[in-house]
């Protein structure tokens, strides 16, 4: 099977190996492939990875021989995947891959603002603590988590894996999904209490953004929203930047009616250098990092080659088209 990667350098920049894939077909590696590029690189392929390269529909259907797409991401966006189902491209995707690095970042940037290790390590670094008269000092406010009120916004294995978490540092959990009670596991039963979001965005001391981008989550936190938080609490957002207006968020902010943010994602990446939270107060940004771990990527690809090797046993799996 003929096989092209259209940009396979963030998910694989040289430290994993493709020979999982390469042991189901003839494969072509691209690390980037500008869109003016896309249909040369593909013509002629059977499938096509993608992770961010766009698909269209009108490009899908220059490719007469295509079979099948895999995407890179568990997010479907770069590929219209109406045009694939009619055509008859089977699309795959990687579900629940990122779940615990992903979560991991909701709390590095959560503990970032209520302990300041990084902020205080510098300080001691800069002579501070040898000058220091009493055994201990203090820069910033020092926050236990313990006893705080944490709130969920979407339940899938992501929401569901910072809310266990939350529990263990002694956190109430509060969450708000359009299902709530359905399917919950049973650990997590006694641990959540279901809300709607304007509760949850009054009582958390912690909002943070688990659900896809969609046109009914599109601007979910925006100024109206943002005013309903408590000017204590703080926003982090590891799921999409469309999620959140990003000027609102900006100015609530500056204006000291959140107490701070910490985001992976922005609404375009790269950013402009005019967005407004480049320049924000209280702002952690990571640059789209949650996923990237050594370990995810592994599972990525892991599964990447997993779902073609079903494919063409003809028991295709993780299909999205």
């Amino acid at each position: 099977m003929n096989l092209v990667i259209l940009d396979g350098y963030t998910v694989n920049p040289g430290d994993l190996s493709w020979d999982a894939l390469r042991a189901l077909g003839d494969v072509t590696v691209h690390d980037y492939t500008p869109a003016e590029w896309v249909l040369e690189r593909a013509r002629g392929a059977e499938g096509i990875f993608t992770n961010k390269t766009v698909l269209a529909a009108d490009l899908l259907a220059a490719l007469p021989g295509l079979r099948y797409v895999g995407l890179f991401s568990t997010g479907t966006n770069a590929v219209d995947l109406v045009a694939a189902a009619r055509l008859g491209v089977t699309v795959t995707n990687v579900p629940a891959y990122s779940t615990p690095s992903v979560t991991q970042m909701v709390f590095a940037h959560l503990l970032g603002f209520t302990t300041h290790a990084r902020e205080h390590s510098e300080s001691v670094r800069a002579g501070r603590w040898t000058t220091n008269r009493d055994f201990c000092y203090w820069e910033h406010p020092l926050m236990e988590l313990a006893g705080r009120t944490m709130g969920v916004v979407g339940f899938g294995q992501i929401g569901q894996a910072v809310a266990r978490v939350a529990a263990t540092f002694g956190m109430r959990v509060l969450v708000f999904t359009r299902t709530p009670n359905r399917n919950v596991p049973q650990d997590l039963q006694a641990v959540v209490e279901f809300v709607s979001l304007d509760a949850l965005l009054s009582r958390g001391d912690v909002v943070t953004l688990h659900v896809p981008l969609t046109d009914a989550t599109a601007g979910l936190v925006n100024r109206e929203s943002l005013a309903k938080m408590k000017p204590t609490a703080f926003l982090i957002n590891t799921g999409r930047g469309g999620l959140v207006v990003e000027t609102d968020l900006a100015d609530a902010l500056n204006t000291g009616r959140l107490a701070g943010a910490g985001v992976d994602v922005l609404s375009t990446e790269p950013p402009a250098a005019d967005n407004p939270l480049l320049h924000a107060r209280n702002i952690t940004i990571t640059p789209h990092i949650a996923w990237a771990t050594a370990a995810a990527r592994g599972r990525l690809l892991t599964t990447v080659a997993e779902n073609l090797r079903a494919f063409l046993a003809g028991r295709p799996v993780n299909v999205v088209s």
